[in-house]
């Protein structure tokens, strides 16, 4: 690799980790204030029925020693790792059936491929992504098609396809949960959750309608100026996407075994879901939440706003996802210190696995692989 890529790459390493730093410390101060509120409302009540006044204990407040942080660190101590585990069990039946649709997509190439490579490649994937978003899958085809001896491009197109399916996936998701909770999703967007007042919803949101007016005015541009975008390279670009999302389709449908690949990519998303819904029997503020919805539902709503937490570019989702699974919690009536502290930890025990696993996958792979490294 050239200096002037790594150093770009290095580059691109501390932005991104920025902002997920960034929106992370953000996420975190805006608790720690609501969280030093409620310590602060706990103590006043305490100390009334002390018998002191209202006013007398107002003056000891702030209350110190009131860390979010070291809740956090104290309600890890608290967590049933058994469920931990059993969540681990999900990644690898997900990344197990990740690996086997894969091989289907590069079995028409006329390529016999090993199954510890696809499945190896895949974590490593994961493992870059840490670092850079997206990363990932450039890792992911470089590494296998250096040990199965497959030309990249043609290893990139497979991996093309499978994104291809996961982002169908996404939306199918996203459709199921809007569909099974729309009062609640919905009520959220207009932020009116909780509030009742007019002037609180989302779309009177000075930013929003400015965000949306914008929005507006380019898709207005867009249309004035068609015939002059399109002769662009940036319209080639976005009509090759577009085109590659359909031969995507169109390779599933002619795939020998359409049926089993589809079954690969329930099991994809059902193991995801399980993962997040099962991570809430590991907390137990999470596992007793009293709300109208059963838990399986509220499961597929955080689910959804942490896949959507993801999405967002920083390393592995940080910050975005604690922000948006928090807020998702809040919905349900969790308090937001113990919202703040399950995204924490169904976070770290994500990642550690996929930093454990992508460590042993650059471990394994040329081990596995003598007879093809050079």
């Amino acid at each position: 690799m050239q200096p002037k890529t790594i150093l770009i790459n290095i580059l691109k390493f501390i932005l991104f980790f920025g902002v997920g730093f960034g929106i992370l410390y953000y996420v975190y101060q805006g608790q720690q204030k609501g969280y030093q509120a409620k310590c602060d409302y706990d103590f006043i009540q305490e100390c009334i029925k002390s018998g002191k006044t209202e006013a007398d204990c107002t003056l000891q407040t702030p209350v110190p020693g009131c860390s979010l942080a070291e809740k956090v660190i104290n309600d890890f101590k608290t967590v049933n790792y058994f469920w931990i585990f059993i969540v681990l069990i999900c990644f690898m039946v997900s990344n197990i059936s990740r690996a086997l649709r894969w091989e289907m997509l590069i079995r028409p190439l006329g390529y016999k491929v090993h199954f510890r490579n696809t499945f190896w490649t895949i974590m490593a994937g994961y493992f870059a992504n840490l670092f850079l978003p997206r990363f990932g899958e450039i890792v992911r085809t470089g590494l296998f098609s250096r040990y199965e001896k497959i030309p990249l491009e043609k290893t990139l197109g497979t991996v093309v396809t499978d994104r291809v399916m996961d982002f169908i996936c996404l939306f199918i998701v996203i459709g199921l949960a809007f569909l099974l909770e729309f009062d609640v999703l919905w009520n959220y967007v207009q932020g009116e959750m909780g509030k009742g007042e007019q002037g609180d919803s989302l779309f009177m949101n000075p930013i929003v309608l400015t965000v949306l007016g914008l929005g507006l005015l380019g898709v207005l541009l867009v249309f004035i100026f068609r015939k002059a975008l399109m002769r662009t390279a940036l319209f080639g670009k976005i009509k090759n996407i577009l085109m590659g999302f359909k031969d995507g389709i169109l390779t599933i449908l002619k795939l020998d075994n359409p049926a089993l690949f589809f079954l690969h990519t329930f099991i994809i998303w059902l193991m995801y879901y399980l993962m997040t819904y099962l991570c809430f029997y590991a907390f137990e503020p999470t596992a007793t939440i009293e709300h109208a919805t059963s838990l399986p539902v509220i499961g597929l709503s955080i689910f959804v706003f942490g896949t959507l937490g993801m999405v967002i570019p920083s390393p592995g989702g940080m910050g975005s996802y604690q922000y948006l699974v928090t807020a998702g919690l809040v919905i349900y009536g969790l308090s937001d210190d113990n919202a703040f502290s399950f995204s924490v930890i169904i976070f770290v025990a994500i990642q550690i696995f996929n930093i454990l696993f992508g460590i042993l996958a650059f471990i394994l792979l040329p081990l596995l692989n003598k007879e093809k490294t050079a």
